[in-house]
């Protein structure tokens, strides 16, 4: 068979397509932060990892436009040579001090530092443990870190039974790296961070935590999981993972630790030295986030209010929905189609939102994602929920 074949075989976006319910790859002509426009329309955006409303803060974007003045629009090198500049290290030492770990070093991408820290810590003889659940990005890593004669394992979403069941079945003393999201990224549960540092921590097992989507949300100063349930980076947590592209209003990663760990990685990730460095405008426009993050920790406190709000207003019009605490809030449709159609309507509506489907999660389970801002207003909220009823009724997914 051709290595081109497979290509026409998945016909599903043709089909959407001509169903005119095609979800995907719309085109944003404006972002106002709370909404866009598409389609010459203002729509309430609620379908955006911009949890605390900081890509169109003026610090911000006046950061980014002086760093790109003055070094440039790009480092044109990789962090290893030529494009490790003074505002990486400057921004590095003030993220380290606040997530609290002896280091960090930022990468160019979520992904890539995914990517760049497990198989840098995982080789031969030694062992991942990773949540089925967890994001793409740390799957990539796993594989990786498989190919390079590392032994994977994996143990069933945020459950804790299993994970020591997982851990039973390796090796005494057998190096050992558990990993799971702070924050599952498809349903916004939280991991059970006590019960997973004890079990991991009584087989002997490092810990590696990704915060992506917990950094500026949870904890009363928005510096993650740890902080949620009162416990340490640098202590119950040794290699903490996060992204700028989501409350940083930026683009890039981190991984934070030890400082010896931190060094081992910069001088043999891949994904470090041969990718491009951070170019200085996400720089500075991530550090300018991390300062207003500090100075104004109410910004947490007006995302979990509004969280809180939605949720509640999805709830009382019908639909089920999950209690956890974050501005992650799936609503369950149960069919690839019709959540397509449902989003498709959402956005005529006003509102939108971000469908998944299978294979993305279980048949069944098909649902809209929908995120919360700091910066969404009672009068946004309150049109999504609404628009959610609507559409719900229409549809028949609400009675």
């Amino acid at each position: 068979m051709d290595l081109f074949a497979k290509c026409t075989l998945d016909d599903r976006p043709d089909v959407y397509r001509a169903m005119g319910i095609y979800p995907y790859f719309h085109e944003i002509e404006a972002n106002h932060g709370p909404t866009v426009t598409i389609g010459g329309h203002e729509v309430i955006m609620a379908g955006s990892n911009n949890y605390l409303g900081l890509t169109k803060h003026p610090d911000v974007i006046a950061a980014s436009q002086k760093a790109a003045a003055e070094y440039g629009t790009s480092c044109s090198g990789s962090r290893f040579l030529n494009g490790n500049y003074v505002i990486h290290i400057a921004f590095e030492e003030e993220l380290a001090d606040w997530v609290g770990v002896e280091k960090c070093l930022a990468f160019t991408s979520g992904f890539l530092t995914n990517q760049g820290i497990i198989p840098t810590m995982v080789g031969k003889g030694e062992y991942v443990v990773s949540d089925k659940d967890n994001h793409a990005s740390i799957v990539a890593g796993t594989l990786i870190a498989k190919a390079l004669a590392a032994e994977v394992k994996r143990y069933r979403c945020n459950d804790m039974d299993n994970l020591s069941k997982v851990l039973n079945t390796i090796p005494e003393g057998a190096p050992t790296l558990v990993v799971s999201d702070a924050v599952f990224s498809m349903s916004g549960i939280v991991v059970h961070l006590p019960e997973l540092v004890k079990r991991s921590k009584a087989k002997g097992a490092r810990i590696m935590i990704d915060e992506a989507h917990s950094l500026g949300v949870l904890g009363k100063t928005g510096r993650g999981v740890a902080e949620h349930y009162g416990m340490k980076n640098g202590r119950d947590i040794d290699i903490v993972m996060g992204t700028f592209s989501k409350s940083f209003a930026s683009l890039g990663g981190f991984c934070g630790g030890p400082k010896e760990v931190i060094d081992f990685i910069k001088h043999h990730s891949m994904a470090l030295i041969f990718a491009a460095s951070m170019p200085p405008s996400a720089v500075a426009a991530a550090h300018a986030a991390l300062k207003i993050i500090k100075r104004e920790p109410e910004r947490v406190e007006q995302l979990h209010k509004n969280a809180l709000y939605a949720r509640q207003g999805l709830r009382s019009v019908g639909f089920t929905i999950p209690d956890d605490p974050t501005p992650i809030i799936p609503v369950v449709i149960g069919d690839d189609t019709k959540t397509f159609q449902f989003s498709h309507r959402l956005l005529q509506e006003g509102v939108f939102v971000n469908p998944v489907i299978s294979p993305a999660v279980p048949q069944g389970m098909q649902l809209l994602r929908t995120f919360f801002m700091a910066t969404h207003e009672k009068k946004h909220l309150d049109h999504v929920v609404e628009s959610f009823a609507k559409v719900g009724h229409e549809l028949g997914v609400l009675e």
